[in-house]
């Protein structure tokens, strides 16, 4: 009879799915269920009982169950004063009423986060940084601290249901972006409208992003934090209307943007969504960039099939609001050049010298310090360039970007390749021997290239004398 209870109050809230993709929608009463609930936790859980009064679902009679209501046999449920609950909502659970949104997030890169799991990264945060020492039930083997404290609260985890129906504490409490949850969903909603009042001012600012996208290997808030975008926002908060239900740039704000804005809110020609990927052109995680159609492809997303071309449009169509085409135009040839830059000078020739290397290498990753190098060459400094051009970050992009590239490329990265090579030439193995003769022959092929040739001090004459007049010529004029 509990079960049939339980059934009839989710198909009370399924019959909302329709209508809120597009608008508000609000139950006749509160559900029996929930008022117990709320009679309960607004003396044993004050803080919560107060932010969901300050919630849209509040007002709309959404309460405790209709979010948390389960079925006997979900993995992760359990009987709680003669209802049966589980203490995880996932995107499976928000769809009851939010069909639209979990759709669109569930085609873009954010609901995969939890699949770094299998990472290079996290292969950092298990065996290179961490240990076995955290033992829980659901790890009795040990699992590493660094990567349960660090990697998985932005990423997500895999939340492991212990036989009792309890969450193992390696796994909860998590709100990564791509946890992955007991009823085969993929994400958390919580991640960026946070419980239990789910403000949209809140998931509209720049801070709510950066709970993840920080840090020196994707810098996004600090870069927001020093573009005049930012600038703007900081000293406009109040005039940005962060709780407008509509939030149209250009219609109910226009003093600056934030990261929503650009990525996922409304235009007057585009609806929000809920999918990051379809503004951006260019897919700046890889060694290498690629488009986005190609990273979707590569995960099974539906982006596979919208070109970059479309995309660019989509973010072009937000640019438009504040600024003319031709400083749009000029942005995207600024942007294209920089990247340009890091593959041609840096990214292509250091994987192929990397790749050239690898016979002469200690065989676990980051065993070498060659492997360290290169890993924070495209992982951290190459990403921070990137990301700041992106989003006109000029600090970023150079000091923290392109200088500490070209600094660590020509004192750490091609010495070591070097003494790699030199140590390995008179190797008494043959296989060693013939590699060090081919990576020796990479590097000086490399250094031979026009981008860096000048190390080898051989600049050509006349560009030597184009920059030596360029330099008297600038002296002159302001001596």
């Amino acid at each position: 009879m509990k079960r049939i209870q339980n059934l009839i109050a989710l198909a009370i809230a399924l019959t909302c799915s329709a209508a809120t993709a597009f608008a508000g929608f609000t139950l006749k009463q509160m559900s029996p269920q929930s008022q117990a609930c709320v009679e309960c936790h607004k003396n044993e859980s004050v803080g919560v009982y107060e932010q969901w009064g300050n919630s849209h679902h509040f007002r709309a009679n959404v309460g405790c169950f209709e979010c948390h209501a389960a079925v006997s046999d979900d993995s992760d449920a359990f009987e709680h004063y003669g209802e049966t609950i589980s203490v995880i909502v996932s995107p499976k659970d928000c769809a009851r009423c939010h069909e639209h949104e979990v759709s669109e997030f569930n085609s873009s890169h954010h609901a995969k986060g939890g699949r770094i799991l299998g990472s290079l990264d996290n292969i950092l945060a298990e065996v290179v940084e961490g240990n076995n020492g955290l033992v829980t039930p659901g790890f009795p083997h040990g699992v590493s601290a660094a990567a349960v404290n660090g990697c998985w609260q932005c990423h997500g985890s895999e939340v492991k249901v212990l036989t009792d129906g309890s969450l193992d504490p390696a796994t909860w409490p998590n709100t990564g972006i791509g946890r992955i949850n007991p009823d085969g969903s993929e994400g958390a909603c919580t991640a960026c409208h946070t419980r239990h009042d789910f403000s949209s001012a809140q998931a509209r600012t720049p801070g709510t992003c950066g709970k993840c996208h920080m840090g020196p290997d994707h810098p996004q808030l600090e870069i927001f934090n020093e573009s005049k975008h930012g600038i703007a926002y900081y000293a406009n908060v109040d005039k940005m209307n962060l709780d407008s239900p509509k939030w149209v740039v250009g219609e109910d704000y226009d003093a600056a943007p934030t990261c929503a804005t650009c990525h996922m809110s409304a235009t007057k020609d585009q609806a929000v969504t809920h999918d990051v990927g379809l503004r951006i052109s260019w897919n700046n995680r890889p060694p290498i960039s690629v488009r986005p159609e190609v990273s979707d492809a590569k995960l099974g997303l539906p982006g596979k099939d919208i070109p970059w071309q479309e995309r660019r449009a989509n973010m072009e169509n937000v640019c438009i609001s504040c600024h003319n085409q031709n400083f749009v135009d000029s942005f995207y040839i600024q942007y294209d050049g920089l990247i340009d830059l890091y593959h041609e000078k840096f990214a292509k020739p250091g994987l192929a010298l990397y790749e050239a290397a690898q016979p002469l290498l200690n065989k676990p990753k980051f065993s070498n310090k060659i492997d360290f190098v290169w890993f924070e060459l495209w992982h951290h400094e190459g990403r921070r360039a990137r990301h700041g051009a992106s989003m006109m970050g000029p600090d970023y992009t150079h000091w923290h970007g392109t200088y500490d590239i070209a600094k660590n490329w020509y004192t750490e990265y091609i010495p070591e390749l070097r003494e790699l090579a030199h140590h390995n030439l008179h190797s008494d193995d043959a296989a060693k021997k013939e590699a060090a003769e081919k990576l020796q022959a990479l590097l000086e092929k490399t250094l031979n290239d026009d981008n860096h040739r000048w190390y080898l001090n051989k600049m050509p004459a006349e560009e030597k004398a184009r920059r030596d007049a360029a330099r008297q010529e600038f002296q002159g004029r302001y001596q």
